[in-house]
């Protein structure tokens, strides 16, 4: 091979004394591209994050210690066999567990979530009554956090700036293409509250469980049944 006839210089070669080739090439190369970035999809090029699933449990009531012992320690437990699992991470509130199961770049996210929510449903029945079953939250990005807003008013109390952000909004921005998930972080969230006398259920001869089931049976949502007639049932 003489001088100057390197691999190189072949290339440089064969595209001028083929230019035409060359540019119908770059022609069609270049259409292909526009073609494609019309449904290209707008995220993090690429995925830096490895797969990961977020768990949380509501634990009303609960001190923080109370929930790093009795929720999310078996929790823990309970997944951390889990196939392909990397690492775990977790943070114990008040009245409320979070962990962050994190999986190995080469495993299937929709696979390591299914062997999550396997694991979950045998050890909810592991958690102390009154303590929510564990919920997987909804798959998201690496950016994960996208907008914070948040909702005041003069003429409005706390509590009603909180249900209108759970009942009204929330919902409206699910409904939004490409929206994964709404959380809401308030205070004052309405609900019945139920004062007892000791005195009175002294008096009365009441114990503390009556007025427990009195209270669930005021409460609960039940069907009323049904009506028959001599041409429809009534609901």
């Amino acid at each position: 091979m003489a001088a100057g006839q390197g691999p190189q210089a072949s290339l440089i070669g064969f595209a001028i004394r083929f230019r035409g080739l060359v540019i119908a090439l770059a022609c069609v190369l270049l259409g292909y591209g526009v073609f494609r970035l019309a449904d290209a999809k707008y995220d993090v090029f690429p995925e830096f994050a490895p797969p990961q699933v977020q768990i949380r449990t509501n634990a009303p009531g609960l001190a923080p210690e109370q929930v790093e012992i009795l929720v999310t320690g078996p929790l823990e437990t309970a997944i951390g066999g889990v196939p392909g699992l990397a690492s775990l991470r977790s943070s114990s509130t008040q009245s409320l567990s979070v962990i962050t199961a994190t999986f190995k770049a080469s495993s299937g996210i929709y696979r390591d979530r299914q062997l999550l929510e396997e694991r979950l449903a045998e050890s909810a029945a592991l958690l102390p009554s009154g303590v929510g079953p564990p919920a997987v939250m909804p798959l998201t990005s690496s950016t994960n956090l996208v907008l914070v807003a948040g909702l005041t008013g003069k003429r409005r109390s706390l509590m009603h700036l909180y249900t209108f952000a759970k009942w009204t909004l929330r919902p409206r921005l699910l409904a939004v293409a490409g929206v994964a998930s709404v959380a809401i972080f308030g205070r004052e969230a309405k609900s019945i509250e139920i004062d007892i006398h000791p005195q009175a259920l002294e008096r009365f001869g009441v114990g503390l469980n009556q007025v427990l089931d009195a209270a669930r049976r005021a409460t609960g949502i039940r069907g009323g049944g049904f009506i028959d007639t001599a041409n429809q049932r009534i609901a």
